[in-house]
């Protein structure tokens, strides 16, 4: 009787020639197979090994993994949560090849992809291209080859029952060439372990497998070790491309940046360029900019009014190439441009290109919100003195006297500059806000369709998330329906702030810093930032604080301060919250009653862009309501008990007391 001692399991496994007929089914431990034939067992336990599983080395050198040797293990102590097979990419549940690598074989598919190497294909099938069977078809879409990753569809193929598939072409690659474009070593095919990408498309293929040399940490893909030697730029360039294998460090004409690996030459316009960079779409509609912009492999100094990119601001290379704007002239580097697919969208022709900036110029100057009834003439200059407003029902007269707390039904802040007023009833719009155009193209928003200034709005901003009143800019076209505030659609790009003396530039990309007007970190945020010194504030304390605004705590509207001039620490403190405030940070001042307070405590998130003076109708009251701030009497909220202490809806009936936190209205509809 043959007794073989095994690693995995604590008995003796004693051996079974298969030829007994018991009724139960047999699985085997290593591979969970079903045991038809000669196996090891351990009766006193049930813990079955098939021969070939409990002969397996203990330790393997796979060729498809040249850098350490794989061992058989149940499981692997170094990697936390499920093993996934490199070989099948099914989760590992028993026996494994493992390596320190992360790399990991279900036992069946080490003796599988060994079959591979010696091109051993008596369990391996051969199947013609599929033909006119659909179904056929569309169940080869969801399987790819095995070595290059590649649909089925089209080719030969083999197979096998396991769920293994390889294309007739990659069964026949030899395991070991040599390239031109690597003149030091061999190239084995193996997997791609380290995640390295290929030297001639410098894409990465994590699954699969790719020709590689290990001690130079060079790789190509298996489609691109016999790529056609020229290829055609169908999108922005006339001659044909072909192939250097020399690899020689170069800078790409198109993208402008650096490469160290297979390159492609235009003969005739003396160009080199990445691979990847042959099919750069020519002409593109980016979100950081109004207008469309197109590819240029160079740019002439008076063409541009900067050489900085618009997007990460750093300085753009105008001798390589770039995206640029006719119009605005400025540039943008390619990479910045296209790093993310949903910054922009490809345009296909010269003829669309021009079309778009056409129609785009259109919106920015000929869609006025209003019609003029009366001007003046001061100076050289004529003055709009009378206006009707699409949004209002009787003509607006422009005013420079603010006599009294007024607010603004377009943007819903404190009117302190230019305004124009009804003389009829309770209307007023900053002079910037009637003069705002009924379509807009929106900043980030990636719709080819302006959105369309609408009235009388209720709403959620979708770019700062404020809950707003007054004008909306509504998308109409898409399903989406996006309600834009109108302090957010021109979020400038650069700005000049009251708190700092220079320039400020967006960024989108994190830094971790401290914000200069809230101490709060500025990480996961996008922020303003200034490249010459040392200054960093977040977006939105740059462009959503108003300079003016007012409380209940203060007679007078309060300012937004940037510096503290007062050095005696006892003063730092805030007059709401009677906190301590940190010198360091914006906060509101006023100037008459020497009170200091956080903005935090003035400008509420809840309320802060919501109009007082509104008049709605709840479908839980028979009367209209008013958006009214509580100042003084604090009378309880008739629906939730508590006092409405600050944004409260009113009834404005004399003799009705109906009073509630604005946040307690269910349902309402503006009048």
């Amino acid at each position: 009787m043959e007794v073989l001692p095994h690693f995995s399991h604590v008995h003796p496994l004693v051996f079974n020639d298969g030829r007994s007929h018991e009724s139960e089914e047999v699985y085997c431990c290593a591979c969970g197979e079903l045991v038809s034939g000669p196996r090891f067992s351990c009766m006193d336990c049930g813990f079955h090994l098939d021969k070939n599983c409990a002969e397996a080395p203990i330790e393997m050198n796979h060729p498809f993994h040249r850098k350490h040797n794989l061992k058989l293990m149940t499981s692997s102590p170094y990697v936390e949560g499920n093993l996934i097979c490199g070989f099948c990419n099914n989760i590992c549940e028993r026996f494994v090849y493992h390596c320190s690598c992360n790399l990991d074989f279900h036992i069946k598919c080490a003796f599988l992809s060994y079959k591979f190497l010696v091109k051993n294909s008596r369990e391996l099938v051969h199947q013609d291209k599929p033909i006119s069977s659909e179904c056929h078809s569309q169940e080869l879409k969801r399987v790819q080859c095995f070595a290059c990753q590649k649909s089925l569809l089209e080719s030969d193929y083999i197979s096998h029952d396991s769920g293994f598939y390889l294309h007739k072409k990659c069964f026949e690659l030899p395991l070991e060439i040599s390239h031109l474009s690597h003149r030091y070593h061999s190239l084995f095919l193996q997997f791609n372990s380290d995640h390295l990408p290929c030297q001639i498309c410098q894409e990465t293929q994590h699954q699969g497998l790719v020709y590689c040399c290990s001690t130079c940490k060079f790789v190509l893909h298996i489609e691109c070790v016999s790529p056609p030697p020229t290829i055609e730029d169908l999108s922005s360039h006339e001659h044909l491309f072909t192939r250097c294998l020399r690899v020689l460090p170069f800078n790409c004409d198109v993208c402008g940046t650096s490469g160290n690996y297979v390159s492609y030459i235009c003969l005739a316009c003396s160009l080199i360029i990445h691979k990847k960079c042959i099919s750069l779409p020519r002409f593109i509609k980016s979100v950081w900019h109004d207008h469309p912009i197109s590819h240029k492999y160079f740019v002439v100094d008076n063409e541009c009014t900067t050489h900085d990119c618009l997007i990460c601001h750093e300085e753009v290379n105008i001798e390589c190439g770039s995206y640029y704007c006719s119009k605005c002239k400025l540039i943008i580097h390619v990479n910045c441009a296209l790093q993310d697919t949903e910054w922009y969208y490809k345009i296909e022709s010269k003829d669309d290109f021009d079309k778009l900036l056409n129609a785009m110029l259109e919106v920015g100057t000929m869609n006025p919100s209003f019609s003029v009834r009366k001007m003046i003439k001061v100076g050289e200059k004529l003055i709009n003195i009378e206006i009707e407003h699409f949004s209002h029902q009787h003509n607006l007269v422009l005013s420079d006297e603010v006599k009294e707390r007024r607010y603004c039904g377009g943007c819903s802040q404190l009117i302190l500059t230019s305004f124009y007023g009804c003389l009829e009833c309770d209307f007023f719009l900053h002079k910037s806000c009637a003069e705002l155009p009924k379509k807009k193209q929106i900043w980030g928003r990636f719709h080819q369709d302006p959105f369309v200034l609408t009235p009388n709005y209720i709403f959620r901003c979708s770019i700062c998330d404020f809950l707003c009143s007054g004008f909306a800019y509504k998308c109409e076209v898409y399903l989406c329906e996006e309600l834009v505030c109108v302090r957010c659609v021109e979020i400038p790009l650069s700005c000049m702030s009251g708190g700092h003396e220079h320039l400020l530039l967006f960024y989108l990309k994190s830094f971790e810093r401290c914000c200069n007007a809230c101490g709060r970190s500025t990480r996961d945020s996008a922020i303003y930032r200034c490249k010459a010194c040392n200054f960093y504030v977040h977006g939105r304390c740059v462009n959503l604080l108003p300079k003016t605004t007012w409380h209940k705590s203060d007679r007078h509207c309060l300012i937004l301060t940037y510096h503290e001039d007062n050095d005696y620490s006892q003063y730092h403190y805030c007059d709401i919250c009677e906190n301590e405030r940190n010198p360091n940070t914006w906060f509101y001042h006023c100037p008459i009653c020497d009170n200091s307070a956080h903005f935090s405590c003035v400008s509420r998130d809840d309320d802060l862009f919501l109009k007082r003076g509104i008049k709605i109708k709840e479908s839980d009251h028979p009367h209209t309501l008013m958006f009214v701030e509580k100042v003084y009497d604090y009378p309880k909220c008739h629906k939730c008990g508590h006092h409405c202490m600050d944004l409260a809806l009113e009834c404005l009936d004399a003799e009705c007391k109906y009073i509630i936190h604005w946040k307690c209205s269910t349902s309402f509809q503006l009048l």
